[in-house]
């Protein structure tokens, strides 16, 4: 690896990197079964050198902003390399956003470049918000056919400089990055992240779960995403490891990809995680019952022999048919981006796969806290990474306060809005809305997000995520749980109900069995923390790039349902 603390930017370690592994892999794209691409670093730079001198021809200035919208691929490694080199900030945005959602942070971020795919672009271009980006000179679009009509738009594949670019140097402070945290809610909020931000986040990161030539991620989480930028591209380039892209996500291709390229480190959200449990627990419970009872037992074995320490070798010796089809050579699952449910990792953790449970958000980096298995702990999300101060800021009688971070990793503030900015970093002190209380042994223990919690007539306080807990092997394809009060608006602070809004499964009904699986939960809960009743929701649920739910969004879609019919009490 090398010492970032030499370094003054991201594109100035990243050339580095290029000259030192020269000779190691660091990029494998694979489509379904077919292997599209395999660069060392050396070809790496060959090929983002001259695109990097293209973008400097052009007239791409230090401190000018270029957006990429694009799928997993080694052309988006290149063209960030490139706009590094050039002495840009990165705008990257999120491929699943709708057209006219992506001119909106185009045109709030001042883009001057635009990097996008072929498919992406066709419907860039025929979306109504393209005529406001004034600012947008230059669009680069990749793979279009030979005959297309690009509407001004560049071929990327063509858009070459000959000669050696001249290196654009940084400093520490100046934005590197210009990141729009997921879940905005119409209201764009671009993260300003330095240099210096993602330097110090590395050196974090990497001090506990360490890349090395030789070691293989796979990149499956959007690349756009704090954590796949961070450990699925920055962090593997400077230690000289590997990335491996899929153009497919497909599970029979995912699978595959484990098995051929022997991955070493993944990061999930954790609902693909919980996807990932439901299946190995299918496989299980076709075991006939004296496999089962054996299985059971080596499990118990493993558990016993790992309480204080994960000991890779031996687990897969021991649990040989769970960790071949991984590969046999994949040492954590990085689970991040949501709350993740405590039973999970603690059913992969005993089958001897541990899962690095930390916390975050896009404005402090990547990672605040991570759970560095020393012992692992399921009930937490870790104690505060290298540089982290993590402190609880007017906490209650049982210790639980809002959680504020202080470190070189947090962000500058939001682009383009000072007040924002002053009401969430107060005297340095980033406040994450998130609340959450340490324990004895100093690990992070998180109870919700203050926005979505509720207080009871009694003055109970109320976290959504608590409640949604008692529900989480619910069969239906999601839920969420609400005030109704929150949905449909009253001028009033008593008489509050909570409910459960409901997603079916495809031609699933809400029969009297799922009405008693719910009830019978329902129960378990203290009396003010239980739900009075169920809504139904015939659309998929909005989302972030993290797969969170969008609890504003889905709020403001409940609340045009008529309250008297769509409220099913329980």
């Amino acid at each position: 690896m090398l010492d970032l603390s030499k370094y003054q930017s991201i594109g100035a370690a990243l050339k580095d990197a290029l000259e030192e592994f020269s000779n190691e892999v660091c990029l494998i794209e694979a489509d379904r079964d077919r292997e599209k691409e395999r660069l060392t670093y050396r070809e790496f730079k060959d090929r983002a050198h001259p695109l990097a001198k293209a973008l400097a021809d052009a007239g791409f200035a230090a401190g000018e902003r270029a957006s990429i919208i694009m799928t997993n691929q080694s052309k988006w490694l290149i063209s960030a390399y490139a706009i590094f080199f050039a002495g840009g900030v990165l705008v990257p945005l999120d491929y699943k956003l709708t057209p006219d959602e992506q001119w909106q942070l185009l045109v709030h971020s001042g883009a001057n470049v635009l990097i996008t795919e072929y498919p992406i672009w066709r419907q860039l271009s025929a979306a109504a918000g393209r005529s406001a980006a004034a600012d947008l000179r230059t669009v680069l679009v990749t793979e279009a056919p030979a005959n297309a009509d690009l509407g001004g738009a560049r071929r990327w594949e063509e858009f070459r400089g000959s000669g050696e670019p001249s290196f654009v140097s940084r400093t520490r402070k100046d934005v590197a990055c210009i990141v729009y945290s997921s879940g905005t809610g119409g209201r764009p909020k671009g993260c300003m992240m330095t240099h210096e931000n993602y330097l110090e986040q590395c050196v974090a990161l990497t001090s506990i779960y360490p890349f090395a030539p030789g070691v293989r991620y796979l990149s499956i989480l959007p690349t756009n995403h704090a954590i796949d930028f961070m450990v699925g591209f920055f962090g593997p380039f400077i230690c000289g490891a590997a990335v491996v892209h899929l153009r497919t996500l497909r599970p029979e291709f995912v699978r595959e990809a484990f098995l051929k390229y022997k991955i070493t480190y993944v990061s999930l959200v954790p609902l693909v995680l919980k996807n990932l449990q439901k299946g190995l627990e299918a496989r299980f419970g076709e075991l006939s019952p004296g496999k089962r009872r054996v299985f059971n037992a080596i499990v118990a074995v493993n558990k016993a022999l790992t309480k204080s320490r994960p000991r890779l070798g031996l687990s897969r010796r021991l649990l040989k048919q769970v960790h071949e089809p991984f590969g046999g050579e994949l040492r954590t699952i990085i689970v991040g981006g949501a709350f993740s449910e405590p039973e999970t990792l603690q059913f992969f953790y005993d089958l001897g796969i541990p899962v690095a449970n930390g916390y975050g958000l896009t404005e402090a980096g990547t990672a605040i806290t991570v759970n560095d298995l020393r012992p692992f702990r399921a009930d937490t999300v870790g104690k505060p990474l290298p540089g982290m101060e993590v402190r609880i800021v007017n906490a209650n009688a049982d210790g639980i306060g809002e959680v504020a971070v202080r470190s070189k990793t947090v962000m500058t503030g939001y682009l383009n809005e000072p007040e924002l900015t002053s009401e969430s970093i107060v005297d340095g002190w980033l406040l994450t809305g998130d609340l959450g209380r340490f324990d004895a042994a100093g690990h992070l223990q998180l109870f919700g997000r203050k926005k979505n919690m509720i207080v009871t007539e009694e003055g109970k306080n109320i976290y959504p995520e608590d409640i949604e807990a008692v529900f989480e092997s619910l069969p239906v394809k999601e839920f969420c749980i609400f005030a109704a009060n929150y949905i449909w608006p009253k001028r009033s602070m008593v008489g509050e109900q909570l409910l459960l809004a409901l997603h079916l499964e495809p031609g699933q009904t809400y029969s009297e069995e799922l009405r008693r699986d719910v009830s019978a939960r329902n129960s378990k809960l203290l009396n003010y923390k239980r739900i009075h009743g169920v809504v139904l929701f015939d659309e998929e649920f909005p989302r972030t790039a993290s797969l969170k739910i969008k609890r504003n969004v889905l709020a403001e879609q409940l609340g045009k349902l008529d309250r008297a019919t769509a409220f099913l009490p329980l």
